[in-house]
Parts: C-alpha cells; structure tokens; sequence
C-alpha cells in the first residue's frame, strides 16, 4: 500500500513542527501571493476575508473530480471558504465570493479528514486551500496522528505563493491547480489579478518539482503527481493555447491535463461581451486538438 507523503513526516517528527511553525506566519500574513499583512492570528482579515480560522462550506465523497481521484468511493473533497480570487464566473460564488460556511478549528477540521478515510474516499481533496494553509497542516498533523493514511490533493485556483508551496514539500502527494489565463488583462478583468500568469506558472513549476508527473496505482487512482485543470472559455480569452504550450514545454509532456468543457456563465458573468455565453462544442474541440498538437498525450477521460 503507497505510504502518503506526510506519514513519512509524521514518523520523523517534523510534521507537527512544520504545522506549529507555519501557524506564526499569520500574523504578517503573506501565505498567498495579494501579501496582504494583516495579523490574522488576532482576528483581521485580508482579501480572504478569513481570520485565525478556516471556514468549511461542505465536505462528503465528490464523484464529479477526475476519474483518477474518483475511482469506486469517490474523492475526499472540504470546500472551504472565500479564496483569494475574484473569479467574476465562478460557479460557487455563494461560497468564494459570499463567504457561505462556518468556522471551524484544528481538531474540526481533523475530524472531517477522518471522516472522509473512513468512509473509503481514495484521498482528502482540499479545494480552495490556498488562503488556509496554517490551518490545513494543523489540523492535518492531529488527523495523521490519529491514523489519517490517505493522499493529500491540493485543489487550487493556480494563485500560489512559491514559498507557501515549499512549506507542503513532503506533504501535498498531489497537487490540482487550475490554470486559468494566460493574458494579464483578461486575469485583471475577470479574476482581479494582473499577476496570475507568472504566479501560476512559477507555482505550477514548483509543484511539478515536488511530486512528478502524474503516478496511478494498479486500480488507476492516483497516488502522486501534478494534474493541471483548465477551463475552455468562449471567444478564445483564457488563453488556451500558450497555456498548452507552456505545460507541454516547460512543466512536462506527460503532465496530466484536464480541458474542462463545462463553463456557464455564472454569477457577473451573464451580461458580459465576450464570456456571457456557453461556449460551443467546436471551442472545445479546438482546445483538445490544440492541447494534442502541443505534444501533450496525457488528457482526463471525462471529456466529451
């Protein structure tokens, strides 16, 4: 049976010194790349609008992630709160932009983790974490102690800070960023942040250096490795393209790339010139050949 990452720190000792230590970084916080400042251990909010303690909108087996993360019981997903984004489409607006959830403390969000274990998830799915990092490895080093034996997936917007991920070498097994634009206007016009593109290509390189490309077991769940979401917009503006070529170029040919064909346009989304429409079956078709012309030869299953 694959051992997850963070068993092996928890075995030497320095999971636990890793969760304390990383819990002093909230006072200046600068966990995410908007270096807010704030001392959130007292209480002050940043752009996260989230303070000493995550927030948890939900968490149960997920059967809609990748099949890999999926297999017969279904993904560990927690959702938490706010995110450091502003995605204007965002799906789960109720919970990134409208801050739907509740707070909840170490040995809480312990609890949820061993939860989801026992009822056989194949992982602990953490979606949004980027802004929770302090509190994931809290709670994850209670958790772990406790028995917690199953791979830790890290399911993020791309918006990363490069020190923060350097924090989880030897504990995230897989990492799941989004990579959502590639031209800074677009990511200022609809995710309020001009800097995504090198913050994600910087992060996604990082985490392709700690775990590899994606690892399967004999079943075909994941064990460790990089997958790379990317949404197909309308009218071309995410991007596509020159994200394929950068993760085909640069991170690997065999990163494992899930082209997502389910955009609507939610939220702010719905009176917008260019992205106030689904996108069509020919957009999509174009974005796979792209991705296959890049040299990419590893694509999720689930597409249409």
């Amino acid at each position: 049976m694959h051992k997850p990452s963070y068993k092996r720190l928890h075995e030497k000792g320095i999971l636990k010194k890793k969760a304390e230590s990383s819990l002093s970084l909230l006072r200046d916080c600068r966990i995410c790349p908007r270096n807010c400042g704030v001392d959130r251990l007292s209480g002050e909010t940043g752009v996260c609008r989230t303070g000493r303690y995550a927030k948890v909108a939900s968490f149960g087996p997920h059967f809609g992630e990748e099949a890999p993360l999926v297999g017969k019981h279904g993904s560990g997903t927690i959702f938490f709160s706010a995110c450091n984004l502003f995605c204007t489409f965002c799906q789960n607006y109720d919970i990134s932009h409208l801050d739907h959830g509740e707070e909840v403390d170490a040995k809480g969000l312990a609890g949820m983790m061993l939860a989801l274990s026992r009822k056989g998830c194949h992982n602990i799915n953490l979606v949004s974490p980027s802004h929770v990092v302090p509190q994931i490895l809290e709670a994850l080093a209670i958790a772990t102690e406790e028995g917690l034996n199953i791979p830790l997936v890290y399911n993020t917007g791309g918006y990363d800070s490069v020190d923060t991920l350097r924090l989880l070498d030897g504990i995230v097994d897989i990492y799941m960023p989004d990579f959502k634009f590639w031209d800074n206007d677009m990511a200022r016009r609809y995710l309020k942040a001009s800097d995504y593109r090198p913050i994600a290509m910087e992060a996604i390189k990082e985490m392709h250096s700690q775990v590899g490309d994606l690892v399967l077991d004999r079943n075909g769940i994941a064990i460790r490795g990089l997958i790379v979401r990317h949404l197909v917009m309308p009218s071309g503006v995410a991007g596509t393209k020159e994200i394929m070529e950068f993760l085909a170029n640069v991170i690997s040919r065999d990163t494992y790339v899930n082209i997502m064909d389910q955009y609507r346009p939610y939220y702010k989304a719905m009176n917008d010139d260019l992205i106030g429409r689904r996108i069509t079956r020919d957009e999509f078709l174009d974005a796979v050949l792209t991705a296959t012309r890049s040299g990419l030869r590893r694509l999720d299953s689930i597409q249409t």
